[in-house]
């Protein structure tokens, strides 16, 4: 009992002690937390050794303590608190580094355009096409031989026996079908002439008797047998004449022109034509091959039977021999381009396989092609060696592009579209493919506009302005 004023009477002084040294407390601890963001567990162990909360700590620190005291307690709350606090601050470079990467984008997007105006396009005569779908055609290359076309080449043949009396024709003349190219001096035509003129006349002399006997049958002045036996002998001579009309259509002779011109050798008795043969050309084109001379005996067994050979070469063949590994891809009517064999040839013209043999070579082991070839202004010579190429398919694609249009930029292929500053390079997809074009399977659409010709000025021009852009 004697202590308790004591005990009443400190009780102020531990009081005021206490609240002294908690401001002590809360001053240091906001001066050391705000300095060394560690110590603060420190200052929050004194303050509950002097029986306050921790707090108190945090409301006199500020917000950014507040928040640090949300956080769970112990050191891995604490390192997950110290770690986001030092990730805000790297939000910054972050995003600037995303800001800096799309302007390095856009300037790539600069650097990918060409500037050019219409001007300079058309001076530098860059071409530019629509993009649109078309046909890739694959090929196969064979080796051939021109040769006259066999359905345009023709003999003049001496159908008599007999001698040539002249030649009108000298080779390389061009002919026309019907003109007379030679004539031949034959017995046996006069003989058949000769025949034939006497059988006409007989016939015209029978029947003038047979209507005489037929008008006096008719008034009954004359007896019937008269009658029936002019009647007979003028069957006959009919027949004969046609007998001798036929003779001379064999031989290739016009009946009616062999009596024109005997009645014209009677007004001219120094100039005869029944010996004369004339021999004309069955087709029109070139006297290509002579095989006579004036004098010749031709017809008989052992002479010549052909006088001239005319050809007509506005259209040549072209023997290919093809392998039989690649016959099943060879098909009638297949589009077929030839170029000569010698180098540096430029000239090549377009054909059409005509004739695919079922045959294969006993000796080579390959299969005969024709092809019809145009022949014009007679380039192609028969004899000529020539290298085919063979159409064996053909693909519809969507867009297709020349090969001309195509760059290869950074190991990538790419084209150049058209815009309104000039042109954009623009990375493409190729698929299928021929001799002249490709096939773009992504990064052109139809319709958009692209250079063709020329493209390696473009390329040139990319690469300056990208060496102007790294410096």
């Amino acid at each position: 009992m004697p202590d308790m004023p004591l005990s009443a009477a400190g009780q102020p002084e531990q009081a005021s002690m206490r609240i002294f040294l908690t401001v002590f407390l809360v001053a240091a601890g906001v001066l050391v937390g705000a300095a060394v963001p560690a110590v603060s567990d420190f200052v929050r162990g004194l303050l509950a050794s002097a029986g306050l909360p921790p707090t108190a700590l945090t409301f006199a620190a500020g917000p950014d303590a507040a928040r640090s005291a949300e956080a769970p307690a112990g050191g891995a709350g604490h390192a997950e608190d110290d770690g986001h606090d030092h990730a805000k601050p790297a939000a910054k470079p972050k995003e600037g580094h995303a800001h800096g990467e799309h302007e390095h984008s856009e300037a790539e997007g600069e650097e990918g355009h060409v500037k050019m105006t219409a001007e300079q396009i058309e001076n530098q005569d860059i071409k530019v096409a629509r993009a649109e779908g078309g046909t890739l055609s694959r090929h196969i290359l064979v080796p051939g031989t021109i040769t006259p076309d066999t359905d345009r080449i023709a003999r003049v043949p001496a159908r008599v026996v007999g001698t040539v009396a002249e030649m009108r024709k000298r080779l390389g003349d061009d002919v026309k079908k019907g003109d007379v190219v030679a004539v031949l001096d034959s017995r046996e035509v006069a003989d058949a002439k000769s025949e034939y003129l006497t059988a006409s006349v007989k016939a015209e002399l029978e029947k003038t008797n047979f209507d005489r006997q037929q008008s006096l049958w008719d008034k009954r002045i004359s007896a019937e047998s008269a009658f029936l036996n002019a009647k007979a002998v003028y069957s006959e001579a009919t027949l004969r004449q046609d007998l001798a009309r036929q003779k001379l259509s064999a031989l290739g002779l016009n009946a009616a022109e062999v009596a024109k011109l005997a009645k014209q050798d009677e007004t001219t008795p120094n100039t005869s034509t029944l010996r004369q043969y004339e021999l004309r050309a069955p087709l029109s084109g070139r006297i290509v091959e002579r095989k006579v001379d004036v004098g010749t005996a031709v017809g008989k067994e052992g002479d010549p039977s052909d006088v001239y050979t005319v050809a007509d070469l506005s259209t040549v063949w072209i023997e290919l021999s093809v392998p039989t590994s690649e016959l099943a891809k060879v098909r009638e009517g297949a589009n077929v381009t030839v170029t000569p064999s010698q180098e540096g040839a430029e000239r090549h013209e377009r054909g059409k396989v005509i004739f695919v043999s079922p045959l294969l070579n006993a000796d080579t082991r390959a299969a005969r092609v024709v092809v019809a070839l145009p022949n014009k202004g007679m380039a192609w010579r028969p004899g000529t060696y020539v290298t085919a190429e063979v159409e064996i398919a053909t693909d519809q694609v969507p867009v297709r592009v020349v090969k001309s249009a195509l760059q290869t930029v950074e190991g990538k292929r790419v084209v150049f579209v058209r815009t309104e500053e000039g042109f954009e390079k623009r990375e493409v997809e190729l698929g299928r493919s021929d001799d002249d074009a490709f096939e773009v399977v992504s990064g052109l659409k139809a319709g958009e506009e692209f250079a063709v010709e020329n493209t390696f000025l473009l390329k040139a021009e990319l690469g300056k302005s990208e060496a102007d852009h790294d410096h």
